[in-house]
């Protein structure tokens, strides 16, 4: 593979806004909810490239034949690859394709086809794109991407934010993370955070039911959440994480209390001991994913008497995605009313016809 831009290439990252920006010289995207993916082609080669250098080509042998034909023979293209299903975009199912074995991931490319969504081009034949204006890449790849192909996405895109305002409202429903704001005359600046995305947000109350120690081994890495059901079970909805270094030595003694007896009468003992730990699938609070790469995922138990309000972007399949982040401890609430009820899952809302209203904005 010879091409102006070679892999690996770490993608252009943004940081968050907490609301959409309104100053002249932008365009906004929508934030798809999907893996990152760079994709390379010169000429029959082709290689799909992670955020963090994973190759994902051997999971998607769809996508990659795909884009044999939707893209020309030497060319470098930023986009998401995504699972769409009639109520919108689906990240279990998504995950669920990082599979080891080869007869499974051919299997799945059959049953959950994947689509790849284009938003940038960073290199086209002999030319390096990335040091061009965002808004002549984005004109480039208008015309080299055949989006009559089937599961070929070019992204929506308007400089108006009164539409990037609809579409962070009306598209959420689809699965979509929000909105993504990019400077017109911005170069491509890989593994730097130089676009802005605004998020869904909102806040629950969850019972704190265990932690799991940080890689330091000296504070807390993430707190393992729990809601009540109707029948009054408690279930394993998330994490929240992403503290300070501070915070997580501050942790150890606020949790320290909660620590003694915790397995006497835990919901979750089932799940505590290290030999069923290893047989958890990422339900649980010590499973182990295919997306978690084998990472120590064993927790320690505490008393489930303490509710924690942590910030989230969205739910699917009862779970909180990408994590949440606490907020405050609520000693003012107790651990049976945290239930399912709060949380606010958004109405499937049907692709087709966002696209279709997204394409007519547009023009």
């Amino acid at each position: 593979m010879e091409l102006p831009v070679m892999p690996p290439v770490r993608p252009m990252l943004a940081k968050t806004a907490p609301s959409v920006p309104r100053e002249p010289g932008l365009s906004y995207e929508p934030k798809w909810d999907g893996f990152r993916c760079v994709v390379f082609r010169d000429g029959d080669e082709i290689e799909l490239g992670s955020r963090n250098d994973r190759p994902l080509t051997r999971y998607f042998p769809e996508v990659a034949e795909l884009l044999k034909q939707a893209l020309p023979d030497k060319c470098v293209v930023d986009g998401e690859i995504v699972v769409v299903t009639d109520q919108g975009l689906d990240f279990d199912i998504l995950q669920n394709r990082l599979h080891p074995a080869a007869s499974r991931v051919n299997k799945l490319a059959k049953e959950t086809p994947a689509s790849f969504v284009a938003f940038d081009l960073l290199a086209l034949g002999e030319d390096d794109l990335t040091g061009k204006p965002f808004s002549q890449r984005r004109r480039l790849l208008e015309t080299i991407l055949d989006t009559g192909l089937t599961r070929v996405i070019l992204t929506p895109i308007t400089q108006d934010p009164d539409v990037a305002e609809d579409w962070f409202t009306r598209f959420e429903g689809a699965g979509f993370d929000g909105v993504m704001v990019k400077s017109n005359d911005q170069p491509y600046l890989a593994d730097k955070r130089v676009m802005f995305k605004v998020k869904h947000e909102r806040t629950a109350d969850c019972v704190v039911a265990g932690f799991r120690w940080h890689k330091d081994g000296e504070g807390v890495g993430s707190l393992l959440l729990g809601l009540f059901d109707d029948e009054g079970n408690m279930h394993h909805v998330g994490v929240a994480s992403s503290f300070t270094a501070a915070k997580r030595k501050s942790l150890v003694e606020e949790l320290k209390p909660l620590r003694e007896n915790a397995l006497e009468n835990h919901p979750w003992r089932e799940w505590a001991d290290a030999a069923a730990q290893a047989k958890a699938d990422g339900k649980m609070p010590g499973g182990v994913s295919r997306w978690t790469g084998g990472k120590d995922l064993s927790w320690e138990a505490l008393r489930p008497e303490l509710v924690a309000e942590v910030r989230y972007e969205h739910v699917q399949s009862g779970r909180l995605r990408h994590g949440g982040r606490l907020v405050r401890f609520r000693t003012d609430r107790t651990p049976q009313s945290c239930t399912y009820a709060q949380l606010d899952e958004v109405a499937p809302a049907e692709l087709g016809t966002l696209f279709t209203a997204a394409a007519e904005e547009t023009r």
